[in-house]
């Protein structure tokens, strides 16, 4: 049995004491800058990591993620209701895909052609209400895959032949068969399980071809190899780390919640809502901007 590799140099990138569920990182390829959300704090964050000047835009609504616009300034963004665009003015919704109450936009993530991939959820996380939508940015949003429970994290490998998807509740890892040029999907199917480890949240694709994904509830970010097999871990100092992202040097972006913990909990995890930092001597698939 292969040895499970610890990587243990991490660091705190962005100190939060206020963001409620950290999740959705992405690098701004126009400015170097990291972007992520607080999803029920209803805010995009972009932080200069240079410096350590952060800009705060309130969204209004909730967000699940943000994504850098490639044609235009401002970012493309999933929220509860849909798609659409933030800029310093605020929120223009775009593709009011998601009217009903009761569902909402999750994370989310822009592949190879720049089209802007996110699931949606039940708010009560009701089994066979989750999907997966593609925005092209042209048109209505349309629904890739359906019958989930909570599709989370997703990206590609370095090939573009393959889908990663997180299904929290299910607790359910899929890879799916990936057409770029169409952006089509053929069959999810399950590479793991992952019950008894908390559950699998936002995830990163690496250059090797293995995915990171942090798990919630398990104070841990697991990295699996293309069959779903764990190779590597990444114990956090807090207990529900939500998503990950890959810098440009390579470092390894998480972010997490502080969302339902006890002020026990809180004493124990002070440092939850923020963002960390670990070196993983790889680098990660290019995220590309949403392109319209």
């Amino acid at each position: 049995m292969a040895s499970v590799r610890t990587y243990a140099d991490l660091e705190v990138a962005v100190r939060s004491e206020t963001s409620d569920v950290g999740e959705g990182p992405v690098f701004d390829p126009r400015t170097g800058h990291l972007l992520w959300v607080d999803i029920y704090g209803r805010k995009v964050f972009e932080d200069d990591l240079s410096t350590g000047r952060q800009t705060v835009r309130d969204v209004g609504t909730m967000v699940g993620a943000v994504a850098p616009r490639a044609a235009h300034d401002g970012f493309a963004v999933a929220v509860a209701e849909g798609f659409g665009y933030v800029t310093d003015s605020g929120l223009t919704l775009v593709d009011p895909v998601l009217p009903e109450p009761n569902l909402r936009m999750n994370d989310g993530k822009v592949d190879s052609r720049g089209r802007f991939w996110a699931g949606s959820n039940d708010m009560e996380f009701a089994p066979g209400q989750g999907r997966l939508h593609r925005w092209d940015g042209d048109g209505p949003s349309v629904v890739v895959a359906d019958g989930l429970v909570l599709p989370n994290g997703l990206g590609w490998n370095a090939e573009d032949t393959v889908l990663y998807l997180a299904d929290s509740y299910a607790n359910l890892l899929y890879r799916a068969d990936f057409h770029a040029e169409p952006g089509e999907l053929g069959r999810l199917e399950v590479l793991t399980k992952t019950e008894g480890v908390g559950v699998p949240d936002g995830l990163a694709v690496d250059a090797e071809g293995c995915f990171w994904v942090a798990m919630h509830g398990a104070r841990e970010v697991r990295r699996y190899d293309p069959t779903g097999r764990v190779v590597g871990l990444v114990p956090v100092p807090v207990l529900q780390p939500t998503s990950c992202a890959f810098g440009a040097d390579g470092r390894l972006y998480i972010t997490s919640a502080r969302n339902g913990l006890s002020a026990e909990e809180l004493a124990k995890s002070p440092l939850s809502g923020s963002v960390f930092v670990v070196e993983t001597g790889t680098a990660g698939v290019p995220v590309h901007p949403f392109r319209a």
